[in-house]
């Protein structure tokens, strides 16, 4: 059952708050060996599409320092971009960190992402990145290479605003 206004016409469903933080995962980026690259990618991303971002943070490829990241972040943000770490490499933790604070996961997001970015290379298929839901926060693994970072962003930003919609209990059809 849809609202109206007192005329008469359909009430417009409010727009999400587009809140953003970005978090890179990454051992040399922490250590201030590398710099980060793909973090600012994945803002610049962001901003394009009108979302505000309102943190950054750089973390080591360790599980605590994500989760304590994603959990403070979450409290800020409505939806938050993990770069890096979801790979197979060893130190490569960020999925398992994310799942391990998230109520729950979309799996489709991350299949939309390895299935786009299969498009361009066959090395999407090793990443693992997952997009989870942590109380009303969105939150999204994408790879560490730039490149890889900002296609595969691209490739389900169009979801986000109705995703936190949804969250907001704005559930009803048009």
């Amino acid at each position: 059952m849809s609202s109206s206004t007192v005329d008469g016409s359909p009430e417009e469903r409010p727009a999400p708050i587009l809140t953003t933080a970005v978090v890179t995962v990454s051992d040399s980026c922490a250590r201030g060996e590398r710099e980060d690259v793909s973090g600012p990618a994945v803002a610049e991303v962001l901003k394009k599409f009108g979302f505000r971002v309102v943190a950054t943070r750089i973390v080591q490829d360790d599980s605590m320092q994500i989760q304590n990241a994603l959990v403070h972040l979450a409290l800020e943000a409505r939806f938050i971009v993990t770069t890096g770490g979801t790979g197979i490499a060893p130190r490569d933790v960020t999925p398992e960190a994310t799942t391990a604070i998230c109520d729950r996961l979309i799996d489709g997001v991350g299949e939309r992402m390895r299935l786009e970015g299969g498009k361009k290379t066959s090395f999407a298929a090793l990443s693992r990145g997952v997009c989870g839901v942590r109380e009303k926060t969105l939150i999204l693994n994408v790879p560490g290479s730039p490149r890889g970072a900002v296609e595969s962003l691209e490739a389900v930003l169009d979801l986000v605003p109705h995703a936190l919609n949804l969250l907001d209990g704005h559930t009803e059809h048009k």
